[in-house]
């Protein structure tokens, strides 16, 4: 039987998670790539997959409208308890039916969506965001990036079917790139990003779960080691390397 990733694999997780601080955080990732670009002010904005809404706090700090779509009942039970009130709107709906009109957005973005589709229907499901995306509009995508151990354990738990999200893939850069370049959109910007905190603790922290020792998000540390790692990956990640090492790559495109 093809394994395949499925409502029922996503409405089980989310329907786990009772606080949307319990799940670890991509922080300003998509807007601080969306910000070496450059978004218009006031600018309509879509996030695709949501899960718990995160990725659009800092995108909407900036003033622009965020719609946030998943068609999970408990992925926007989470959303709507960090979405507070004014311009960030929790919307129910399916990825391949966008329940808005054409020309509706000036960015489109997704984060842990597209690997969860094969090729057939991802393609019908870029489609269909190229469909509300204006002309000129930017759509960002980010996917796990495929030579990092993470990949390695993800596959390992698949064969087993014990991945939580059902079935998933990797992708390339060049691999990404070329998919948005074949769907007539012109990349501006990449990147990539590395786990934080690391793979081994996470994994650790998992055993901990099941054996009832309950683990913070993030490892205890001195001040000042975190300091300089974290300086260390600003600066690190300005440049190529994360684009193939990282866990996560990202690009950033226009449509024509």
């Amino acid at each position: 039987m093809v394994k395949s990733s499925t409502k029922q694999d996503w409405d089980t997780y989310w329907a786990g998670k009772e606080r949307a601080e319990e799940i670890y955080s991509n922080e300003d990732r998509i807007a601080r790539n969306l910000d070496v670009v450059g978004i218009p002010a006031g600018s309509m904005v879509l996030e695709i997959g949501a899960g718990t809404g995160r990725d659009s706090l800092p995108v909407a700090e900036t003033g622009a409208s965020v719609y946030q779509l998943d068609y999970s009942f408990e992925s926007l039970r989470l959303i709507r308890q960090v979405s507070g009130e004014g311009n960030i709107y929790p919307v129910g709906g399916d990825t391949f039916r966008l329940p808005f009109r054409n020309n509706t957005f000036d960015v489109v973005f997704h984060q842990g969506l597209l690997e969860h589709f094969r090729k057939d229907e991802a393609d019908l499901m870029l489609r269909e965001q190229l469909r509300v995306l204006k002309s000129g509009g930017l759509l960002l995508i980010d996917v796990p990036q495929r030579y990092h151990p993470y990949t390695i354990v993800k596959h390992i738990l698949i064969s087993f079917g014990t991945w939580f999200a059902g079935w998933e893939r990797s992708f390339s850069y060049p691999e990404l790139k070329k998919l948005m370049m074949h769907h007539g959109l012109q990349p501006l910007h990449a990147y990539g990003e590395w786990m934080v905190p690391s793979l081994p603790y996470r994994i650790i922290r998992e055993i901990g779960k099941k054996i009832q020792i309950g683990l913070p998000l993030q490892p205890p540390g001195l001040p000042f080691l975190k300091t300089i790692r974290s300086r260390l990956r600003r600066i690190f990640l300005r440049t190529s390397i994360p684009l193939y090492t990282g866990i996560s790559i990202g690009i950033v495109a226009r449509k024509n």
